[in-house]
């Protein structure tokens, strides 16, 4: 089964969703006036009133499964069936919730033949927002949304965690120690070092996915941010970076062709 979008769970697809859902669920029943639906909500203070209720309902289940699926989206992996088994969760839990004020405000009509109305209500009203919204999702995209999700690096440690989310650009270089990479970066003026259990080579592959190559053993350095290739005083090839206060990165001849040139 095909993966969804990344940017089916972005963030302005989680605004989007939570705003234009509920929208559509209150024009549609307000403005089409199906008959059943209408004489359903016509009860207690009318069926203005039980349509705005049942909206809030819709957009507090929104809210307490969107977000958790966005917070998340960087450690799931989603294919087309299991969203849409989430989105069937959804409608089920929000005819529930508004089944419960349904059978509250219509005094004796009982909880499950209100249930039964507001699975039909859900399935006939929602069905239409939802597969609308994920195919212009998933079709249309701003390429600024999508080069800025590019341009991240997804450190994951060796247990599978994600542990560190920093734009390419950013990163100096990463060093071998022991048990741990060490990864140099940059965070506005200041320069940060932030520890990762992993090895060289369990990195090797999103380094070389952004463009940030081996240079040495035990070194990856950014090209972008490297000044000048010189050799020192012992003959040693060294790599200059353009950050002040950076020590000098080690440039084995093996790797030296390479680098210079992408300088």
């Amino acid at each position: 089964m095909t993966k969804i979008p990344d940017s089916i769970l972005s963030v302005s697809s989680l605004l989007l969703h939570i705003f234009l859902v509920p929208v559509f669920y209150l024009c549609f029943i307000l403005f089409y006036s199906s008959e059943w639906i209408m004489e359903f909500y016509d009860a207690g203070l009318g069926i203005v009133f039980n349509t705005l209720m049942t909206m809030c309902i819709l957009i507090g289940v929104l809210c307490l499964s969107r977000i958790p699926m966005t917070a998340c989206r960087h450690r799931l992996t989603l294919t087309w069936r299991d969203y849409m088994l989430w989105s069937i969760a959804e409608f089920i839990v929000f005819s529930c919730f508004a089944a419960l004020y349904m059978a509250l405000v219509r005094k004796h009509y009982g909880y499950f033949p209100a249930l039964s109305q507001c699975l039909q209500i859900a399935t006939t009203v929602l069905i239409y927002p939802y597969t609308l919204f994920a195919l212009l999702i998933a079709l249309v995209r701003p390429d600024e949304e999508k080069a800025a999700e590019d341009d991240l690096v997804r450190f994951i440690d060796n247990t599978g965690r994600l542990k560190l989310v920093i734009a390419h650009d950013a990163i100096l270089y990463v060093e071998a120690k022991e048990n741990y990479v060490s990864i140099l970066y940059t965070e506005g003026e200041k320069i940060k070092e932030y520890s990762l259990r992993q090895s060289m080579r369990g990195i090797e592959q999103i380094m070389e996915k952004h463009g940030i190559i081996r240079c040495q053993r035990s070194y990856f350095v950014n090209p972008r941010h490297v000044k000048i290739l010189r050799r020192d005083k012992e003959g040693m090839i060294q790599a200059d970076l353009d950050i002040p206060n950076t020590k000098s990165v080690p440039v084995s001849p093996k790797y030296y062709e390479e680098l210079s040139k992408m300088l």
